[in-house]
């Protein structure tokens, strides 16, 4: 036969009360995280509606600024080249569009990661240069002309008269 002890009632009461206690805890943290969720939500709705839509990659953004960049030139009539010239003017700057768009979306499409790391770094060196400008201008403000005047300089003075 089995050595198990029949539990007695106050035993099995004490194991449902976990078992409640576990489950009310759970639904707690779920209600927690959902509640959460939903304030996250709801802030990232609200800063979208007051700001626009976030910055894609730099990648995205860089790809935009070539079509942009593409359109507006497309789209560009100069009165430079005159009537006659002004088809083939033209030409040329939708073929030279056309090679730039080539040549920077199969680097878009193989290295997009690239693009994030050389924003990063700029922004990096940025602020290094806003850093340097910043000590020096300090140290610029921070002189004072009077002393100069009242300590005596490197070399002697030597009266002429």
């Amino acid at each position: 036969m089995s050595e198990e002890r029949p539990t007695s009632d106050a035993a099995q009461e004490e194991t449902a009360d976990e078992v409640r206690f576990e489950e009310t805890h759970a639904t707690d943290d779920d209600a927690w995280a959902t509640a959460c969720a939903e304030d996250l939500a709801a802030e990232k709705a609200r800063r979208r509606a007051q700001h626009g839509p976030p910055p894609g990659s730099a990648a995205e953004e860089l790809r935009k600024l070539v079509d942009a960049v593409a359109d507006k030139l497309s789209g560009l009539q100069s009165p430079l080249f005159g009537a006659v010239a002004g088809g083939t003017a033209q030409q040329v700057v939708n073929q030279v569009v056309q090679q730039a768009k080539a040549a920077v979306e199969p680097v878009l499409e193989r290295n997009p990661e690239v693009f994030d790391h050389l924003a990063a770094a700029g922004s990096e060196l940025l602020a290094a240069y806003r850093s340097a400008v910043e000590n020096q201008e300090r140290r610029w403000t921070t002189r004072s002309t009077d002393s100069r005047d009242d300590e005596p300089g490197p070399g002697e003075h030597i009266d002429l008269d």
